[in-house]
């Protein structure tokens, strides 16, 4: 089961990466051309919300019980996890960065509901994605991270 939810996990994060990639170009292009905000900047801002808490609660029960989350740190203690690179990585780093990042996320959805005008809700909502997306990016364990890195894809090697 912990591997078929890895591969959901990681299958996940290519959504979160377009769905990401479309809101914030939609929310720049509508900031910088003055366009309306629309029910299609909404429906991007809430698929791409609902595949990060999706994407998230799997991330939290790996984290939870798998190997390398808590069990790490209740195995090892937390001084040895913040220690070690690899383990304070999977701890600790990349669930905090990603936490972060989906807090943002909500934030850049909920813009659209406040009661401003469709400029400013394109203008908050591309940066809350913009600094969500970044973050993303760097908590990501990609493959040419040396000691942490997961195949583009599942199952690759």
């Amino acid at each position: 089961m912990y591997n078929g939810l890895l591969h959901l996990h990681s299958l996940l994060r290519w959504v979160i990466i377009v769905l990401g990639f479309i809101a914030i170009y939609r929310s720049y292009s509508g900031m910088t051309g003055h366009k309306p905000f629309t029910s299609q900047d909404r429906k991007i801002g809430l698929f791409l919300m609902i595949s990060a808490h999706i994407t998230l609660l799997v991330g939290l029960y790996q984290w939870a019980l798998g190997p390398a989350g808590l069990q790490n740190i209740l195995n090892l203690g937390f001084g040895e996890v913040m220690k070690d690179p690899v383990y304070r990585f999977y701890a600790v780093e990349h669930t905090t960065g990603m936490i972060i990042a989906i807090v943002l996320i909500t934030l850049g959805k909920g813009v659209a509901r406040k009661d401003i005008t469709d400029g400013a809700k394109h203008k908050k909502s591309f940066w809350f994605f913009l600094v969500a997306m970044v973050l993303i990016l760097v908590s990501i364990p990609w493959p040419f991270r040396v000691g942490i890195g997961r195949p583009w894809f599942p199952g690759m090697h």
